[in-house]
C-alpha cells in the first residue's frame, strides 16, 4: 500500500462503509498500514477524519488505529489546520467506534 497516498486510502475505506461494505481483509490492511507507519504528517486533517469515520461506519474494531490517529492528532501543536467539520468527525468516529485517546 506504499503507492497509495494517505487521501486515496483513506477515500478507498470511505468507498466502502458509505456503500454499506465492511471488508475484513481490506479495513486490516489499511489498518496495518497506517498503524506502521512511523509519522502521520503526510496525512492531511480531512484523511485523518475519513479514515476513522470509515472504520468507525464500517463497525470495523482497529484500536491500534485509533491510538495511532489519537496520538498524531493529540501531538499537534495546533488544530488550527482542521477545519470544523474534520474536527468534529474524527471526535464523532472515536466515540462511535468507542475508542479514546488519554
Amino acid at each position: 500500500l506504499n503507492s497509495f497516498d494517505p487521501q486515496a486510502l483513506s477515500n478507498i475505506a470511505l468507498a466502502f462503509a458509505k456503500a454499506g461494505e465492511s471488508h475484513p481483509k481490506l479495513f486490516q490492511k489499511i489498518g496495518d498500514h497506517v498503524a506502521g507507519l512511523m509519522c502521520l504528517d503526510s496525512f492531511y486533517p480531512q484523511a485523518l477524519s475519513n479514515t476513522t469515520w470509515a472504520f468507525a461506519t464500517a463497525g470495523v474494531s482497529y484500536p491500534a488505529l485509533f491510538e495511532k490517529i489519537g496520538g498524531h492528532v493529540a501531538g499537534l501543536m495546533s488544530l488550527d489546520l482542521f477545519k470544523p467539520q474534520e474536527l468534529s468527525n474524527t471526535a464523532l468516529a472515536f466515540a462511535k467506534a468507542g475508542e479514546s485517546h488519554p
